[in-house]
């Protein structure tokens, strides 16, 4: 019975550990954070190795959509734009309460690229939207969040020379616009 079993034990064994090396590639890859090293990447794949780190927060949460366009490389430091693209995630996520949708799109625009994500989660005040960026200002209740997660973005966004921009509609969800430039001047 257990040789009979073997091939596919073997295979489910195989798999899994081609899955977990996939993850420690993309843990070793996401925790350069300190790294300031300006380089060219591409944004698609920091889209990915963000999205392989988070999975878990994410697939309970929501049914995640690509709309990705093929992209030429800009220069940035790709360990900082995979912060930001973490926070704005997460952030999706937790604004969603039982069973959401994210859709993210990447384009190449005006000399640069954007990455805009959308949630379909609670959606924010008209009050809170001109406070969202600053520091320790958060909307989530006391021991949730600090407040630091899109102020560290807009400074990582800022430093690259580009702009993060925010619709919302309270109860219809958000979206976050980041444009980076293709190159550093």
């Amino acid at each position: 019975v257990i040789a009979e079993e073997l091939p596919d034990l073997i295979a489910d064994s195989v798999e899994g550990a081609r899955r977990i090396k996939v993850i420690v590639d993309n843990l070793l890859d996401f925790s350069h954070i300190s790294n300031t090293e300006w380089k060219t990447a591409d944004i698609n794949q920091c889209l990915e190795t963000t999205l392989v780190i988070c999975r878990n927060e994410l697939k309970y949460k929501a049914e995640v959509t690509k709309e990705l366009a093929t992209l030429e490389p800009i220069v940035c430091i790709p360990s900082q734009i995979n912060q930001v693209i973490l926070t704005l995630l997460i952030n999706a996520a937790q604004a969603i309460e039982q069973h959401g949708r994210i859709e993210i799109r990447t384009r190449s625009e005006q000399g640069g690229v954007s990455l805009r994500i959308c949630d379909n989660g609670s959606g924010i005040s008209a009050q809170d939207l001109p406070r969202i960026f600053d520091p320790f200002f958060t909307t989530k209740e006391v021991g949730q969040g600090t407040g630091l997660g899109l102020s560290v973005a807009y400074g990582i966004v800022n430093a690259h020379g580009g702009r993060i921009e925010v619709d919302s509609t309270p109860g219809e969800g958000s979206c976050f616009t980041v444009w980076l430039p293709e190159t550093q001047t």
